[in-house]
This record gives C-alpha cells, structure tokens and sequence, in this order.
C-alpha cells in the first residue's frame, strides 16, 4: 500500500498558572515606558510559598526602601518539582500577560536567574532570542545539544560563575562562553575565582550589571 500524505491542524487550550512578585518602579505612575528584568530563582525556591524567593537577591533586594530599581521586574516561583528549562512557553505566556497589562519598553526586556534559574535562563534566550535585548545568566548551563547556544549570536550575554562552585561545575558556563565567541557572539565572561556556587549575591549588588542591561536594546522586536 502507498503512503498518503496528511496534515493535523487542531487548536488546543492549556492553562498557565504561575505565581510571581511584581516590581513596579518609583515614577512608574508618572508614565512612559519601562525596561524589564524577568528573575528566574534557583531550585531551593520552588513551592507555594512566594516569599521563600526572597531568600536571595534579586527580590529581597527590592524591599530594601534604600534601593531604587529603575525597571518592572518580574519574579516568578517554579512549582514544586519543575524546571525552569522544560518551562520556556509558560515563562513566554508570563511575559506577554505582563507586556500586555504594564507599560513596558518591549525593546529593553532582559532574562537573568541563579543556579536551575541560570540554566532557565540560558533556555528561554535560546528558545526565543527575538524576544531579549541581553541576558545574564549565573551559575548556570544549558542541557541540549551545546551548539544551540548559536541562537544568541545577536543577544548580549554576561556570565557569571564561581571558579570553586561545587554544585554547577564552572566548566558548563565556560564550553557555552567558548562556543558562542566561536559563533560571533557578543558575551562576556566573570569568573570569581574564590566563590563557590554563591556567585549571585555579589552579582545582583553590583550596579554595573544594571548599566550593562540598560545599555542594550533589542531592535529585532
């Protein structure tokens, strides 16, 4: 019997729930545009319990009255026993509701995260580059195949890494680096040579991450 050729076209509908803090910027009632960083936490934070996020920074540094944050930053919670990485289209449904319902400068929207939040990191800008003008990965790696790290020729990135991390072996952040030099990609490395997996509390308290970010737009939006 010969083949026949055939075409599935169906809709579906799933529903999304995540649970997510909500930075909004002083002047923010004044009006405009505003960048956006999506924070990505590590495994530790996984739950029901929102404030636990606050364990580390970035959220914990957004309730200190002494920090002013000139961005919307949104700080979602991975349920309990998931992935950031396997989670980039319910991450990607949360960005357009926010896009949707705050006033955001789609041209400055940024990805960071720690640890399992590094790899969600990297994942997401890879799955959909078109959607970052620069991301910060810390502690993190990628599980696919190395090579799709290509996908970020044109986004900015800065790394960051402990060279003692005993949980993240420095050497998943390096290959990715190395690759995406390879490629022509525009990505910076930090390595600190005497921090072990806690490479993000100095990482998210030092001011020129935030020059870095707002120093990059995203004309492919």
């Amino acid at each position: 019997m010969s083949q026949t050729a055939c075409r599935l076209t169906k809709p579906i509908t799933r529903t999304v729930t995540l649970d997510y803090w909500l930075h909004l910027p002083d002047g923010y009632d004044q009006g405009g545009e505003w960048p956006l960083i999506l924070f990505l936490h590590g495994a530790g934070e996984r739950g029901n319990d929102l404030e636990s996020l606050k364990r580390n920074p970035l959220p914990a540094m957004l309730d200190d009255p002494g920090i002013s944050m000139p961005f919307i930053v949104v700080s979602p919670q991975c349920p309990p026993n998931g992935w950031w990485s396997t989670m980039t289209e319910e991450l990607l449904v949360l960005l357009d509701d926010v896009e949707s319902r705050y006033r955001v400068d789609r041209e400055s929207v940024y990805v960071t995260g720690l640890s399992m939040g590094g790899f969600g990191t990297w994942a997401l800008a890879i799955a959909h580059p078109e959607r970052f003008a620069a991301i910060a990965p810390i502690c993190g790696g990628y599980h696919g195949p190395a090579w799709f790290v290509n996908a970020l020729r044109e986004v900015p990135v800065w790394a960051f890494h402990g060279a003692r991390d005993p949980v993240v072996p420095l050497e998943m952040t390096e290959h990715l680096v190395s690759l995406l030099r390879e490629a022509g990609g525009k990505v910076r490395l930090t390595v600190y040579p005497e921090l072990e997996h806690d490479s993000w509390t100095v990482t998210y308290h030092n001011p020129e991450l935030y020059t870095w970010l707002l120093s990059h737009r995203n004309s492919r939006r």
